[in-house]
């Protein structure tokens, strides 16, 4: 008996989307000498996260995200992220990128997907069961992930800010958004570093 396909496209787009060749970056087959490792990136986030007078330097907005641009290790980009309660910031993925985050104040809950979903040429996906992970991350607790990683990020606390750090190598060259609705998740938009800067 066969195993069921983790994701199966639903739909695809009729012609190249605008966005087709920017799914599906070109990156090395290796990284160059000295990158950094996903194991790096962790280690960085979390010796920053409990950096108190940087944390404390961040400016919280009560109602959206905040954030500053932070000097990653090995040519990685980085950012310190504020999170008032209640935000998160919907699912999406890192392209070609590794990361890692830790929370350096309050508590984060990531929810994640265990699967790699085609880099280009569909819209919708239907999502098999047993994918979804979900875990909190406490003051000083962190994570690594490899390329291709969707998830989401929330601050469900309903009175706490949370703040956390972030690095990805290579820096992002993009960021795919998805909207979910139980086991279809639908490509939303394409965002570059310029949409974010």
């Amino acid at each position: 008996m066969s195993q069921p396909a983790p994701a199966r496209p639903l739909s695809a787009p009729a012609e190249p989307s605008p966005d087709a060749s920017a799914d599906s970056p070109s990156s090395p087959a290796t990284p160059p000498p000295g990158a950094p490792t996903a194991a790096h990136l962790l280690d960085f986030v979390r010796r920053t996260a409990a950096d108190r007078d940087l944390v404390d330097s961040l400016p919280l907005d009560p109602e959206g995200r905040t954030w500053v641009r932070l000097e990653g290790p090995g040519g990685s980009e980085a950012w310190l992220i504020g999170w008032p309660p209640g935000t998160g910031t919907g699912w999406h993925d890192h392209a070609e990128s590794l990361g890692a985050f830790a929370t350096a104040r309050g508590t984060l809950t990531e929810n994640a997907l265990a699967v790699r979903l085609p880099a280009s040429g569909w819209r919708t996906l239907e999502l098999a069961d047993g994918l979804d992970r979900s875990r909190r991350l406490g003051e000083g607790g962190g994570r690594a992930f490899g390329r291709h990683h969707v998830h989401e990020v929330l601050n469900e606390s309903p009175d706490t800010h949370a703040v956390s750090v972030h690095a990805y190598y290579p820096p992002l060259p993009l960021i795919r958004r998805f909207s979910r609705t139980g086991a279809v998740l639908r490509l939303e938009q394409v965002e570059r570093p310029e949409d974010w800067q």
